[in-house]
């Protein structure tokens, strides 16, 4: 089975309202921010084109310098120091955009960050991955009592921990039927997907919080070999535990940076108040991964991500230092562009797409 290749989202009237929403200018959310300083045209520019290429439609969010943030404006406990600079300008910048959400009254709406770089084939991994996030979250069809396909959803600590690892996976080409979704096209239930990301791991076997149900997509022609694959989390069980070109989506647990992420309204407005408005003593990410999982004062968040991300940081030709404007990046200068994890790079092959040329696969399969 390929991208192309996807399995049926139950009758030709449901698979065709999936394929409608999703392959939309919006990937089926009301709006795609991006968050990006005025200053960065350059990275302006290039997410425009990938956008444009990729038939989406986006809106800018205007990041702001950490420095520029007031004292005052930053909620701190009782002798906390303040956070770098960097830190709090990426806070800052996230928060504008969901504040953006909560005043427009969105249903629902995808962040990006505005150096990420994704695959052309996107909305053909969006609706696989609708039709992922629904097996972990919607009730199964023909069921009066609301089971789900996976066991330990939506209370894990009710499914034991003595359950077979390997049960929990549901293979994506076996998914059960399960009820249409009313709110959107990515499941009734879900408070926030983790769409891009630097690495995250499993849901642990013996966690009480977090339901550990698996969609694994075997064959997944989008997804480079093993030997490609990058991530900042270690071990690094996709690859220990699954073959080649696989994608598995499960719910997020430790994931790391906040390239790019799904929230609904009820969601932006809960950020708001937990990530806005509480103690900011750590990364954005890190909050935002305190949000999903529980912990301190605040609770538990369905969150659903997917091993390896869909969106990920471009890296440009140029000096190291422009790759980022949260952390130092040397003083080198890079003398190729890439992309990790991302085999037909929109941003890589944007003059193949302008010219209608055949695309670059940055990440062939080896020579059999």
């Amino acid at each position: 089975m390929t991208a192309h290749m996807t399995r049926r989202c139950g009758n030709d009237v449901e698979e065709s309202r999936l394929r409608n929403d999703i392959y939309n200018s919006t990937f089926g959310f009301e709006k795609i921010f991006v968050v990006s300083l005025p200053s960065r045209t350059d990275r302006r520019d290039a997410i425009t084109l990938s956008a444009a290429l990729s038939g989406i439609e986006v809106e800018f969010i205007d990041g702001l310098q950490g420095q520029d943030v007031p004292d005052k404006a930053i909620p701190s406990g009782p002798g906390q120091n303040r956070m770098g600079d960097s830190s709090i300008g990426s806070w800052r910048g996230h928060m504008n955009a969901i504040q953006e959400i909560v005043k427009r009254n969105l249903t629902s709406a995808l962040i990006l960050e505005d150096d990420v770089d994704w695959d052309v084939r996107i909305k053909d991994q969006l609706r696989n991955f609708a039709v992922s996030s629904r097996a972990l979250t919607q009730p199964l069809l023909r069921e009066s009592d609301y089971s789900y396909a996976d066991v330990t959803y939506p209370h894990p600590s009710e499914g034991g921990s003595d359950i077979d690892r390997l049960s929990l996976d549901i293979l994506f080409t076996e998914i059960p039927p399960t009820q249409p979704p009313r709110t959107s096209p990515y499941g009734d239930n879900w408070a926030l997907l983790w769409l891009g990301q630097c690495g995250l791991t499993f849901p642990h076997e013996d966690g009480k919080t977090i339901p550990k149900g698996r969609v694994v997509q075997l064959n997944d022609e989008t997804v480079a070999e093993k030997r490609h694959l990058t991530t900042w989390t270690k071990p690094d069980l996709l690859k220990e535990q699954y073959p080649d070109h696989t994608r598995v989506v499960h719910h997020a647990q430790e994931p790391l940076c906040s390239l790019g992420y799904a929230v609904t309204q009820k969601t932006a407005r809960q950020l708001l108040y937990e990530v806005g408005l509480k103690t900011f003593d750590r990364g954005f990410d890190l909050l935002l991964a305190q949000f999903c999982e529980g912990g301190g004062s605040r609770g538990y968040h369905d969150c659903l991500s997917l091993q390896p991300a869909l969106f990920h940081n471009h890296l440009p030709v140029g000096p190291r230092k422009a790759e980022s404007d949260i952390s130092d990046h040397g003083d080198g200068y890079a003398e190729t562009a890439k992309t990790p994890n991302v085999r037909l790079s929109v941003r890589m092959n944007a003059g193949a797409l302008l010219e209608d040329r055949p695309l670059t696969d940055q990440f062939p399969d080896a020579s059999v």
